[in-house]
């Protein structure tokens, strides 16, 4: 039962605070779907969606409408589709793929969902004909829809790095700007490069439905970086276990909401309920920021010395607070520092506070990794593929999900803005080391796995 003084927070939270249900997203197995007829294929993968996802958008602004909770996004997570492209294997790998993707992309606006997920390849030790095929057509799939989303996991704790899948995907990140380069390459925005990717994420881009999924689940979201904020300005000059407690206790009240909609989604819909990603996810709105916490905590712009400490215990306390509201915790859960899309992260770029090094060293502490990175057009292929190397390696390392989702912007130079629009956000473009990793990256091989590695 809910207290009336529960509600009342919460109420509050809603209007003032920007507390939101960040996603709904539905996963859906597609594995019966596969067909050596690429029409057959793809006419499948539209009638699922459409059967189980069909009244997604109406029963989750039914649901919103019901509590008072803003769901800001519908999504649908699939399996990843390079599974369903083995039996096309004698196809033309860029119109197999693109046939898919379009497939996946008019479905998505049939059903009004914002993103589709799950154009994904798991080669963390290797390629199938299968995962060649979808990287081959990547490039053009993700130029030519709207909103399908893509993710690539090249790297595990179990498997180590696969740096022939590294090297690859450099080069696709160049060509995807090049081809989306009239919106500031934009379609690298729906590619993340994971390491340790989890099966039951639901944000966008880097949502697949894992093959040890159920038929079909539904997940939320969660996102309050607007609420922890306005807990926080109330502690002015307290120790930081303080801080941390007070970060637990709201996490905690976030929480209970996203379960509260995820159940009664998955009620409405007759599907199974996954889990709750409690990840502090910012947006491009004032007071909607991760950045801005690490500020009221006391730093004077985020990427300060002590931000990689202030960052470890606001993940941390996030985690805890949220596996006492809810056994069913999952996805990447923690705090987003997504540059583009968080006002307080922009302004500690522009100002020269946040570095693309000192992000890599909060990513060690926080959830996923260097996410909306907008570097130089003219970054080379290794250089990206040399970042994401490193990022990897602090996931498989730390046993923890790491991902890069980097943006070299065409025809823009360090220093100069770019500006993609909705929650995408903007942001200074950032400098990149102008020393070289060509001859490294081009070894190729796979990083073996470490040590931790060995657990049975």
């Amino acid at each position: 039962m809910y207290r009336p003084e529960e509600i009342m927070e919460t109420i509050e939270m809603i209007s003032v605070q920007n507390l939101d249900v960040r996603t709904v997203t539905m996963g859906i197995n597609v594995m019966d779907c596969a067909d050596p007829d690429l029409d057959a294929l793809c006419s499948k993968i539209k009638e699922k969606v459409l059967r189980y996802a069909g009244n997604l958008v109406g029963t989750a602004d039914g649901v919103a409408e019901r509590y008072g909770i803003p769901i800001v996004n519908k999504r649908v997570s699939l399996t990843p589709i390079s599974f369903l492209l083995a039996p096309l294997k004698d196809a033309d790998p860029e119109e197999a793929g693109c046939a898919v993707a379009k497939a996946m992309d008019d479905v998505a606006k049939r059903v009004g969902i914002d993103f589709i997920g799950g154009y994904s390849a798991l080669v963390e030790k290797g390629f199938t004909d299968a995962d060649r095929m979808l990287l081959e057509s990547l490039p053009a799939a993700l130029a030519s829809t709207e909103r399908v989303c893509s993710s690539v996991n090249v790297a595990s704790t179990r498997a180590g790095i696969n740096m022939d899948a590294v090297l690859r995907i450099g080069a696709l990140i160049k060509d995807i700007a090049a081809r989306t380069a009239d919106s500031g390459g934009i379609g690298c925005a729906k590619l993340v490069v994971f390491a340790n990717a989890p099966s039951d994420n639901p944000f966008m881009a880097g949502a697949f439905h894992g093959a040890e999924e159920p038929e079909a689940v539904v997940s939320v979201g969660i996102s309050g970086p607007g609420t922890v904020k306005a807990a926080l300005d109330k502690l002015k000059g307290r120790s930081l276990g303080t801080v941390a407690e007070e970060v637990k206790r709201t996490a905690f009240k976030i929480t209970r909401v996203g379960e509260l909609i995820g159940r009664e989604m998955a009620r409405r819909l007759d599907v199974e309920f996954g889990i709750i990603d409690i990840s502090l996810a910012p947006s491009p709105t004032r007071g909607d920021s991760v950045g801005e916490i690490l500020e009221t905590m006391g730093l004077q712009r985020a990427g300060a010395p002590g931000s990689t400490a202030a960052l470890a215990l606001l993940t941390d306390a996030v985690k805890k607070g949220g596996a006492m509201a809810t056994s069913y915790v999952g996805g990447l859960s923690g705090a987003f520092i997504p540059v583009c899309e968080d006002p307080g992260l922009v302004e500690a770029v522009a100002e020269g506070a946040l570095t693309l090094e000192k992000l890599e060293a909060m990513t060690a502490v926080c959830s996923v990794g260097l996410d909306m990175i907008a570097v130089p057009g003219d970054t080379p292929a290794e250089t990206l593929s040399a970042i994401i190397a490193d990022e990897a390696a602090i996931g498989v390392i730390n046993n923890k999900t790491t991902a890069s989702r980097l943006i070299p912007v065409p025809g823009k130079k360090a220093g100069e803005m770019v500006s993609f629009g909705g929650l995408l956000g903007g942001s200074t473009i950032m400098p990149v080391s102008q020393f070289g990793s060509k001859a490294f990256i081009a070894r190729g091989g796979r990083i073996p796995a470490p040590v931790k590695s060995l657990r049975n």
